[in-house]
């Protein structure tokens, strides 16, 4: 009998691939506002890079070969990547005080590095990229796991 994952093999590859460039780029770019603009990353920042820089290397070997398991092992530091984000730029707009940030050494969370078209933040940019894998990995363990 032939399972989901078999039947969408094109679709799973294609889906891991595509996570696999999100993470690159959110890669590249924490290291190029870091490395190359001189950026200096807060607690928070770091945190997000711990749990980002992994999922390269991650999707990468989930790629070749093709292996489902890949879902099982990006998944759980994708949500926790999300929900520090989504702290992080609950701090950085201000609806958090900032009194109960970790960021109490340093960098502060809500520094503003860069303000793209008005809104655009490096923790927005962040937000995004584990918001989209977040929903590529849901939509592909939907898929492959009913």
């Amino acid at each position: 009998m032939i399972d989901n994952f078999d039947r969408n093999r094109d679709f799973f590859w294609m889906v891991i691939f595509i996570c696999w460039l999100v993470a690159t780029v959110a890669t590249l770019g924490s290291l190029f506002f870091s490395e190359v603009m001189e950026f200096v990353p807060c607690v928070l920042c770091w945190y997000q890079r711990v749990l980002m820089y992994p999922l390269v290397i991650i999707f990468l070997v989930g790629l070749f070969p093709l292996d489902k398991k890949v879902i099982k092992f990006s998944l759980p530091l994708v949500i926790i990547g999300w929900l520090i984000s989504l702290y992080h730029n609950l701090l950085y707009y201000g609806i958090i005080p900032e009194n109960i940030s970790p960021c109490s050494k340093g960098v502060s969370c809500s520094t503003v590095y860069i303000k793209w078209f008005g809104f655009i933040s490096i923790p927005l940019l962040a937000l995004a990229s584990f918001t989209i894998l977040l929903i590529l990995l849901i939509t592909l363990h939907r898929r492959v796991y009913r």
